[in-house]
């Protein structure tokens, strides 16, 4: 069923989104582990594009919080303000009560008002004028930014990073790719025509149901070799914790899920895991004076790592 309905959600974005397959997976990955998402590629590249179109084929509530310097965390979360009419406080709720929240070019916003996502993400709540509200379901955070413009941002903390389910790019597309697209979008914006094909309900039943796929002792065991390798690496400074563990376990579910089996097999956490770790590594000054990337250490840290095989 989730095979299924995959395809269909994907099909239906690529009527607006041209030869971004792997990053559709991707990020339909993270919905079903309801996890949040980290873009991180050069503007103009597509990814309020696939954000918009993957929220209109769900059927989820869809806002955009452009990130500054001067935005408040109020302009996130919302606020109580006083209604003269009613003679009472009202909540006015800010872009974050929405069930796929695009967060565009996070860091450029101050620590401050980075930080009022920290809740919303991890507790998928809120809390305004010491009141607690709950977020709707599901709630994801696909947030972007820029990796080439580093003046005056604000370079997200650790703690922030790592409530990230994946990261990932976009990338630019090939030649051919980018003339369809062009023609594509010669007379209208096919996004302003693309129909719902799943709800959020039935999106919430497959979130469940991705719990239930199985995980042999062996494979379990295999992600939790691969995580702690990276704390044992000479490069790695500060390793995954725990919570890539989790992450990449849920993941490996949820790729299964898509790829048509009931089952994980070690070939999925092997892909899964650039996406999942390497945003978690903090790599030493020594080894970034070599010339040397994160992408790199940690295929060579999944190489390292014996891969369980069928007795």
């Amino acid at each position: 069923m989730i095979q299924q309905t995959a395809e269909r959600v994907i099909a239906n974005v690529e009527k607006v989104i041209v030869g971004k397959r792997p990053a559709i997976e991707l990020i339909l990955i993270a919905l079903l582990c309801e996890g949040h998402v980290l873009i991180e590629d050069v503007p103009g590249i597509g990814k309020t594009t696939v954000a918009k179109a993957i929220a209109k084929s769900l059927g989820c509530s869809f806002k955009r919080i452009q990130f500054t310097p001067d935005l408040l965390p109020s302009d996130i979360t919302g606020i109580s303000y006083f209604n003269q009419r009613a003679s009472d406080f009202e909540f006015r709720p800010g872009p974050v009560m929405s069930q796929i929240v695009l967060a565009d070019e996070i860091n450029r916003a101050t620590p401050r008002t980075q930080s009022a996502l920290l809740e919303a993400m991890e507790e998928r709540q809120i809390t305004v004028d010491g009141e607690t509200r709950m977020l709707p379901r599901p709630f994801v955070v696909l947030a972007t930014q820029n990796p080439i413009e580093l003046e005056g941002t604000f370079p997200l903390p650790e703690a922030q990073i790592d409530r990230f389910l994946l990261q990932m790019r976009l990338g630019y597309p090939s030649a051919g790719e980018e003339g369809q697209m062009v023609q594509r979008f010669e007379h209208q914006n096919p996004l302003d025509d693309l129909q719902s094909v799943v709800g959020a309900e039935e999106l919430q039943l497959l979130q469940a149901e991705v719990r239930s796929i199985r995980v042999e002792e062996s494979v379990r065991d295999y992600v939790v070799a691969v995580v702690r390798a990276t704390r044992q690496h000479p490069a790695v400074e500060l390793g995954a914790s725990p919570r890539g563990s989790l992450s990449l376990h849920r993941t490996a579910q949820a790729l299964a899920a898509i790829r048509g089996r009931d089952f994980v097999i070690p070939d999925d956490v092997k892909y899964m895991a650039e996406f999942v770790l390497t945003h978690r590594l903090i790599i030493s000054p020594q080894t970034r004076l070599r010339g040397r990337t994160a992408d790199e250490i940690l295929r060579e840290i999944v190489n390292s790592v014996p891969v369980p095989v069928e007795k």
